[in-house]
């Protein structure tokens, strides 16, 4: 059956990527149409994970940035589909880096590295930084899907422009093995999930709630020796974004327990107050708040 499904979807998949991107984005709008007005796709998960966050703003703010948020939610999952046809070129012309000294810098410092991201802006075309003087061998960390075919596309997809993508579980498996063998390694992880309460090793403040952290990736720099940095991502406007690398911990042994992972969550919610149309309201990342 996933077969079945695989094979009806991937030509339409396939001729939604080709598509000039002034029908691109046309096309766009009518799916926010259905997802938003026919189909409801988690429309009470938003509007309260929006309520949590924004306690002060009435239900007129609270609408209007649900509606932003879906229309960029429609446009970053087709960007994702577009990515199976996007050319280099037109990548790093839709997604620019401000500041490709730092990368330099950052891997200047002969050790690996982990890029840390957010569920904000686009992180589906961060694999542009292939363009930007990015020569370690990069990875980036995705949560598998059930269903085989469209796992095997979206790790295709993911892959394109030398990253390998990698599942989260055989993460410190393979940055252990790369350290191993000294083989100079970027990797991208999205930390803002939210773990179960009763594994959190670390709770903190985020957008006026505590929740609990992951802390893996701090863990593992401490551990391994890496660099940590942050992935400042912003939309400009519609198809297009700019990047610019901040610099978390170039030797994290030096600092506190969770001092690294605060400041990413800080950094993140800084984006998000700004403009927060822009974040991953869908995802139910104040499921386990204390308050």
């Amino acid at each position: 059956m996933q077969r079945l499904v695989f094979i009806a979807v991937y030509p339409i998949l396939w001729f939604i990527s080709i598509l000039p991107f002034k029908i691109f984005y046309l096309f766009s709008d009518f799916v926010y149409v259905i997802v938003y007005y026919v189909v409801g796709y988690r429309k009470n998960v938003v509007k309260s994970n929006l309520e949590l966050a924004f306690p002060k703003k009435s239900k007129k703010e609270i609408h209007q940035i649900q509606k932003k948020f879906y229309h960029h939610f429609c446009d970053m999952f087709l960007e994702m589909v577009k990515t199976m046809s996007i050319s280099g070129t037109a990548l790093k012309k839709r997604f620019v880096v401000k500041n490709p000294e730092e990368l330099e810098r950052l891997q200047s410092l002969d050790k690996s590295h982990i890029i840390l991201l957010g569920h904000y802006a686009s992180y589906e075309w961060v694999n542009a930084l292939h363009f930007y003087g990015l020569t370690y061998e990069a990875y980036g960390v995705y949560k598998k899907i059930k269903n085989r075919y469209f796992d095997c596309l979206i790790k295709r997809i993911r892959s394109k422009h030398h990253t390998t993508m990698l599942a989260t579980k055989d993460v410190p498996k393979q940055i252990l093995r790369n350290k191993k063998d000294q083989l100079l390694s970027s990797y991208g992880m999205i930390a803002d999930q939210a773990p179960k309460g009763a594994h959190a090793k670390h709770w903190l403040k985020f957008m006026g709630r505590e929740v609990p952290a992951f802390t893996g990736s701090e863990v593992l720099a401490k551990r391994l020796d890496l660099a940590l940095t942050y992935l400042h991502i912003e939309k400009v406007k519609r198809g297009h974004y700019t990047a610019e690398f901040i610099p978390l911990a170039d030797h994290p042994e030096n600092f506190k327990d969770f001092e690294i992972t605060e400041k990413y969550f800080q950094l993140l919610e800084e984006q998000i107050r700004d403009k927060p149309e822009y974040y991953l309201w869908s995802h139910k990342r104040w499921k386990h708040a204390k308050n």
